[in-house]
């Protein structure tokens, strides 16, 4: 008789009781995938008061919500979550666990794979359920996750599947994960847990926090004017700030442009940087690699200026402006106020 197949987990990172969008992207997405499996999208949920996420998590769907609530949860310290998640696992045992790619993704995740002994893909762009037959073992298996990651500096992309013990573990990146619209009154089922912290998981404590909030939020932008090599200059990266006050939106930037020191990286759109989809993105001296692509192919326009008539971002865009951006730029800006 076969195993029973575990269920889908999501590690839910919350921040004074505030979900975070990510946890919200990747219950989207969990749900789709344990519809695939057949079996129950399930979310972890700790913190010192977080009780009044519950409903949330329902309305997103999930189907159950293992609740820790302690005061020793807040803030976040990656040695007593580890060994609460590594508690539930041992005792749940589920197949697929999604933690987001943000600093506490980053620093749990790899954490919990250490001690489960397990495989862990960091930083997946996609996640998809497959089989796949290990030739070089001779051996077969179905429906496993398929785990979808840029590679090599992002020049190629890689498909990961890990054949080690469940839970199949990976890391996932902030806004690649199209978030459904909640369904309000969707009920769930609610696990209290109470944790079995010891002193050796609260030897690390917290003094004091310092934070600073992000001077641009991408994914929030419903317009977002992005700038690549071909701009030339951080002087001339004046020009894109224009364009976007003029509209009413962010700044965004190739890899290129921020490698070359002219726009900070928290404005990268692109596999390595941020993921968007903006009702308007403009693309100006941007060549339109694969990887810049995958970042905001989803908008729902796309204007791209550059001089170049066969670069790769025309085949991408809705609108293509053959010129140089330095003559365009002002006469869209001209144009945009005189309405």
């Amino acid at each position: 008789m076969a195993e029973k197949l575990g269920n889908v987990w999501v590690f839910i990172e919350q921040e004074g009781g505030k979900i975070a969008d990510v946890s919200l992207e990747l219950v989207c997405k969990a749900r789709e995938l344990a519809d695939q499996l057949k079996v129950k999208t399930e979310a972890l949920l700790l913190g010192g008061n977080v009780a009044g996420c519950v409903d949330t998590l329902y309305s997103y769907g999930c189907d159950t919500v293992y609740l820790v609530e302690d005061e020793r949860l807040e803030p976040f310290t990656v040695l007593p979550y580890a060994r609460v998640i590594m508690d539930l696992i041992r005792e749940h045992k589920p197949n697929i666990l999604l933690f987001g790619a943000t600093l506490k993704g980053r620093e749990l995740a790899p954490r919990v794979a250490s001690e489960k002994l397990g495989g862990l893909t960091a930083d997946c762009t996609d996640l998809r359920i497959d089989d796949f037959e290990d030739k070089k073992n001779n051996k077969s298996y179905t429906n496993k996750l398929m785990q979808i990651r840029p590679a090599f500096g992002g020049n190629i992309i890689a498909t990961i599947v890990n054949t080690w013990d469940d839970p199949q573990m990976v890391t996932v990146r902030e806004g690649v994960m199209k978030m459904d619209a909640p369904v309000p009154g969707r009920k769930g089922k609610l696990v209290r847990v109470t944790p079995k912290i010891s002193d050796v998981e609260t030897v690390v404590k917290v003094l004091e926090r310092v934070r600073a909030d992000k001077e641009v939020d991408l994914k929030g932008a419903q317009i977002i004017v992005s700038g690549g090599y071909g701009v030339g200059s951080k002087a001339n990266f004046k020009l894109i700030y224009d364009l976007a006050e003029a509209l009413g939106g962010e700044v965004g930037a190739s890899r290129a442009a921020v490698d070359a020191g002219w726009i900070d990286h928290d404005h990268q759109v692109g596999q390595t940087g941020v993921t968007v989809r903006p009702r308007l993105y403009i693309a100006c001296g941007i060549s339109g690699s694969i990887q810049h692509v995958a970042g905001m192919k989803e908008s729902k326009k796309i204007i791209a200026i550059n001089s170049d008539p066969g670069a790769p971002i025309f085949s991408t865009a809705h609108y293509a402006i053959v010129g140089d951006l330095n003559v365009v730029i002002p006469q869209m800006i001209k144009a945009f106020k005189a309405k």
